[in-house]
């Protein structure tokens, strides 16, 4: 049973043969005479368990206690005291300790303790596990960004995703429509009912109102039985509603008194059926356009419509474009079993540079290519597909990395201040530094203070 163990006490015949019996045991530990001792071994490597006397010298137990929870929250504490008072063992308790001992210790008790201690912390674990691989697919997890753009569209999600309101999810193919419906749903009341998804655009006309609201038997030929329909199968959780655009004319009659009645009635049927959904739908078509067309109901989309989320293109962030390269690096270097562990300076160079048709899709579909044909540490170009390279121009970025650094910082700097007009409090804010940061970066990257075309700042 592997564990790192720090055993804190003044006096060496009681941590020494602690530290005899917890190394028979299989443990690894360390000592220290005091809690100063401590915080400094605590500093220095890394420790699962802390088993420390209250009284001490120089900083004592519950002071050690104070201090390491605040530096290592994950840190498990075991106070050892040898005043028999409630009072000194409900205190450590209340201030983060796992367990308390009253001297003189029995060993076998500390060993059980101990063991005990380690099988909770390694369920913790698998439990944190768990609930990591639940969240890769249902929470922000692969919303990959930090681009000022995704943090309004994480900021929205945040205030929507408690309510009941529908919400219209507007963007180009590519740029994740459908984690951002998951997203909302997994951090929504519903989060324990399902999630459904349903591409509009991917059925047949004369098969989607069947699978929207279900069928009789024998109300058209092939339907051999009862079919329950997705808007009953969904009832409590959340129906994502895909290229809702293509749904066609008459249906979205029947979407609409879904909607506003809360029930429908099935193909053939003659009874309304109740259903309790939350509807998200989404398109990357231009719903208003459709509308003056007479392709799409105004009173449809209003409903629909209760909280617009737009989403950037990739074009739009290309800040986010290392993140994103990370991101799938570590997911296709896991999946093919290679040691790919990150890109060359001039790939990022390349990929910047490059205009996304495709959006973040497009951008996985070249950095799952790029890994099958690396066969070293780093992505290099010679990976990535010729018509990346070729559509692609460089900045002139030097090699040096510290170079090409100052270089990019220059260039963002003075593009951001050339946006607010040269207003450097307004493009501090955008940039996320404070004031005095910008100008001192200013300074050490010669940008001058005032535009050159004005004698005002």
């Amino acid at each position: 049973m592997s564990a790192n163990i720090l055993i804190v006490d003044d006096e060496k015949a009681i941590r020494d043969s602690l530290k005899i019996v917890l190394d028979d045991e299989g443990f690894k530990t360390d000592t220290a005479c005091d809690g100063e001792e401590a915080l400094q071994k605590l500093g220095e490597n890394e420790f699962d368990l802390v088993i420390s006397d209250i009284k001490m010298p120089n900083l004592d137990g519950m002071q050690l206690l104070d201090e390491a929870s605040k530096k290592y929250p994950q840190l498990f504490f075991i106070i050892m005291t040898a005043y028999a008072e409630v009072k000194t063992a409900i205190d450590a308790l209340h201030k983060g300790a796992y367990d308390y001992l009253i001297k003189p210790v029995e060993f076998d008790d500390i060993i059980a303790r101990v063991k005990r201690l380690m099988d909770y912390r390694k369920l913790e674990m698998e439990v944190k596990s768990l609930r990591s691989r639940i969240s890769s697919d249902t929470g922000f997890t692969n919303l990959i960004g930090k681009s000022n753009s995704m943090k309004h569209v994480y900021n929205l999600i945040t205030q929507v995703a408690p309510t009941n309101s529908n919400v219209l999810i507007l963007g180009k193919s590519g740029t994740g429509k459908e984690l951002v419906a998951k997203a909302i749903h997994y951090n929504s009341k519903r989060k324990d009912k399902m999630f459904l998804p349903i591409n509009c655009g991917a059925i047949s006309e004369n098969l989607i109102e069947s699978e929207l609201f279900g069928h009789k038997k024998g109300s058209f030929t092939g339907a051999q039985d009862d079919k329950v329909g997705l808007f009953k199968v969904a009832d409590g959780g959340t129906l994502f509603l895909d290229e809702i655009g293509d749904l066609p004319l008459n249906l979205q009659v029947k979407l609409l008194r879904a909607i506003e009645d809360k029930e429908f009635f099935q193909v053939g049927g003659t009874k309304p059926v109740s259903t309790d959904v939350r509807l998200i739908a989404a398109t990357h078509q231009n719903l208003l356009e459709k509308i003056k067309c007479g392709e799409f109901r105004e009173d449809l989309y209003y409903r629909l419509n209760v909280i617009e989320i737009k989403l950037p293109t990739l074009n739009e962030r290309k800040d986010d474009i290392p993140l994103l390269v990370s991101h799938f690096i570590e997911k296709y270097s896991n999946e093919m079993g290679k040691k790919v562990i990150g890109a060359e300076n001039d790939v990022i160079k390349i990929l910047s540079s490059y205009e996304w048709r495709g959006g973040v899709r497009e951008l996985e579909n070249v950095i799952e290519r790029a890994i099958i044909f690396c066969n070293s540490e780093y992505i290099t170009p010679d990976e990535l597909a010729e018509n990346i390279k070729g559509s692609s121009v460089l900045h002139g970025y030097p090699d040096s990395l510290k170079d090409a650094v100052r270089n990019f910082e220059k260039e963002h700097i003075l593009k951001t201040i050339k946006k607010f007009e040269y207003n450097k409090e307004e493009a501090s804010k955008a940039l996320e530094i404070g004031l005095s940061s910008l100008y001192r970066k200013m300074d050490e990257l010669e940008i001058p203070t005032k535009s050159l075309s004005s004698d005002e700042d």
